[in-house]
């Protein structure tokens, strides 16, 4: 492998932990700290899932496809029960629950090479490479992290102050606006 693509990997791999790890971890890890017990669990109606749902069903999938897929852990994945929960589980469970799944991918994610990322894996009944499973655990968690914040934004009746144009001030303090997503 050319000092190119061994470039481009490593700085795939960086960004794909600093999405997980600084971007979407702590909006999540907010939002779950911002709702109520009873808003985590709440469903708007039986065809969509609560935050909390989600927050499983993201762990599931990390562990799945980057820490067993790619690192080669043992696969103990009960997808079904990630929807079937009605909570409540505790707040510090749920977040604790996804932050040891992000660090270990990220950890997983620390070893992997540019070969890797070009490797072959079945990961859920599917084949793809390694930059695949990657890309999709990075797509998953911003799909499903924006439905939280979402939810959050509804219940909260408020915004939440992640983001923010350029040429904005970060309303909240320093906190960036989410609005401009």
């Amino acid at each position: 492998m050319n000092t190119a693509h061994s470039g481009l990997a490593q700085s795939f791999l960086e960004q794909a932990r600093h999405s997980l790890q600084r971007h979407h971890l702590p909006r999540i890890a907010r939002c779950l700290q911002e709702l109520s017990r009873t808003d985590i669990w709440w469903r708007p109606n039986s065809a969509s899932n609560s935050a909390g749902n989600m927050v499983l069903h993201l762990e599931g999938n990390i562990r799945q496809w980057i820490i067993s897929g790619l690192g080669g852990e043992p696969d103990r994945r009960d997808r079904p029960r990630e929807f079937a929960e009605r909570g409540p589980i505790p707040r510090p469970k749920l977040i604790a629950g996804l932050r040891a799944a992000v660090t270990t991918a990220t950890r997983v994610l620390q070893k992997v090479s540019a070969r890797d990322l070009k490797r072959l894996y079945t990961i859920q009944g599917f084949r793809v490479s390694g930059m695949t499973a990657i890309q999709h655990v990075l797509e998953h968690f911003a799909y499903h992290g924006g439905q939280i914040v979402y939810v959050t934004k509804l219940k909260q009746q408020r915004d939440l102050g992640f983001t923010h144009l350029p040429g904005e001030k970060p309303k909240g303090g320093g906190r960036q606006n989410l609005s401009a997503i």
